[in-house]
């Protein structure tokens, strides 16, 4: 072994006893060497075998190699520390995800300006790759360049890659109108519970898609000569639902009307993007959408995506949990003014600047600054609800707020089937949370932190709350696995820790 390789063992060893809480000695014991052993092991002056790595993983229950790949990412954080400054908030990943199939629809060269560079956007990435579309960042920018190929080779479509993102089944919309069948793999992405596809299916039957599951595939079908009669009334206001259906409209030359679509964020953006492709949008921003769509879309296009107001909330949580005051800036005021308003009711404190325009043109936008303080339960239960209730992905942070209130809160998750079971993760870094039922859960603050060894939930909200919590608990955390986070979450760790946070991405060697 090399020098580096030694002393950077050496290194997770001693991380590794530390967090066991064990001396030199009692592991020399464990071993059947001498603590002088272990001094020199830790200092990357020992040669080991690969025996007695195993030995030293099996006492310290920590993987030090990993044979044929480099093995998951972990967060190792020193928790206990204020924040302080300023940091922007990224710009949407579910718009990201959206304006990537919707690309699709498009012949001509499409330009996504900075873009999300995060594992959701790389999954579809791969997954355009194998269709044939020519994708490349621009040097030095976070720009996407997006060039289609004169036909789509669906048959070559990557399936792992499909298979880890649920963003797949909004391949339908914009394929239908090109293809008269295809397949598609299953979509994935987080663990929680089974979601329903059939919304999807029922609207899209409007274009004459037809779809049947077949062995992992969605087999579709399309006949070209069906068009929306009336009216299409979404069964669920869900947010992709309503993208899928507004890219199958963009192709259709003709009128189509929405009704009972999510007006939420990630919508907002896909039909400021429909717009610039050329396609005619009335009722953007409410529950009923009229699009004159085109039969041909051949357009060289540039969009910059708003921000993230799932992000900014992850940021207001880090303040609150760790009570510091920082400056959040470029948070979309209009998709988190609830949110604001149910921590006014908890005795938040914050300033906002004047609002100014995000890069589309559209999106309002402030800062915000947050203030330390004391906060108290609510009064009522929090729950989610469509565009413009509380956002259902930022209904977790309100767990680990309602971690340091003083009083009971009680969380609603009625949306996921279990989602709201992730939540009790929290109790591992010392928060007391009640389970009640699958969707609903009891959080009694203040909560004192402690540090602990947890796996990453699978679920990504969740999987960002311990994080968070850990950020609040003295001492040092390692949060195993998170590659969750990184689905949703641009260097999330390293932008932190510009705020003062101490995070350490490793993996087991």
């Amino acid at each position: 072994m090399t020098q580096t390789y030694l002393t950077r063992i050496g290194g997770l060893i001693r991380d590794a006893r530390r967090h066991k809480g064990m001396t030199q000695s009692e592991l020399a014991e464990l071993l059947g060497t001498s603590q002088g052993a272990v001094t020199r092991i830790e200092q990357g002056k020992q040669n080991l075998s690969l025996d007695m790595l195993a030995k030293i993983g099996d006492a310290l229950d920590s993987e030090f190699v990993s044979l044929g790949h480099s093995g998951p990412q972990h967060l190792r954080i020193v928790g206990g520390q204020k924040l302080s400054g300023s940091i922007d908030v990224k710009t949407s990943k579910n718009a990201a995800v959206a304006l990537l199939c919707a690309s699709l629809l498009n012949r001509g060269r499409t330009t996504l300006r900075s873009l999300a560079r995060i594992e959701e956007v790389n999954r579809i990435l791969e997954v355009l790759a194998s269709i044939g579309v020519r994708t490349r960042w621009l040097p030095g920018t976070s720009d996407l360049e997006i060039i289609p190929p004169e036909t789509l080779d669906l048959e070559h479509i990557d399936v792992d890659a499909a298979r880890r993102t649920r963003t797949v089944i909004m391949f339908l919309g914009p394929l239908l109108h090109s293809h008269e069948s295809f397949q598609l793999p299953y979509a994935g992405g987080c663990d929680l519970g089974t979601r329903t596809v059939e919304p999807h299916l029922a609207a899209l039957r409007a274009f004459g898609l037809e779809v049947t599951a077949t062995h992992g595939f969605y087999e579709a079908k399309s006949d070209r000569s069906v068009n929306p009669e009336r009216a299409i009334i979404l069964t669920e206001r869900g947010d992709t639902v309503t993208e899928n259906v507004l890219m199958a409209a963009a192709r259709h030359a003709g009128t189509t009307v929405i009704r009972n679509a999510s007006p939420n964020y990630m919508v907002q953006d896909l039909c400021f993007f429909l717009e610039k492709l050329g396609v005619r949008i009335e009722g953007i921003g409410t529950t009923t959408l009229t699009v004159h769509g085109l039969a041909d879309i051949d357009v060289d296009v540039e969009y910059f995506p708003s921000e993230d107001p799932i992000e900014a909330m992850s940021l207001l949580a880090a303040a609150v949990v760790t009570d510091s005051s920082i400056t959040i800036r470029r948070v979309p005021i209009e998709f988190i003014e609830i949110e604001l308003a149910t921590l006014d009711g908890m005795g938040m404190k914050y300033n906002l600047t004047q609002e100014y325009v995000s890069g589309n043109g559209k999106t309002r936008l402030v800062d915000i600054t947050t203030i330390p303080g004391p906060l108290h339960a609510p009064t009522d239960k929090i729950h989610p609800m469509p565009f413009p209730g509380l956002n259902i992905d930022n209904l977790p942070f309100f767990a680990l707020i309602g971690a340091v209130a003083e009083g009971s809160t009680m969380i609603h998750d009625w949306v996921y089937e279990n989602r709201a079971i992730y939540l009790t993760e929290l109790t591992k870094v010392g928060a007391k949370v009640q389970l009640l039922d699958p969707h609903r859960v009891i959080v009694e603050g203040p909560t004192r932190w402690r540090a602990a060894e947890v796996v990453c939930p699978p679920a990504l909200r969740p999987g960002v709350v311990v994080l968070l919590a850990m950020l609040a608990a003295p001492g040092t955390s390692v949060l195993r696995n998170v590659y969750v986070i990184n689905r949703g979450y641009e260097d999330l760790a390293e932008r932190l820790n510009a705020l003062g946070a101490t995070i350490e991405v490793f993996r087991d060697i």
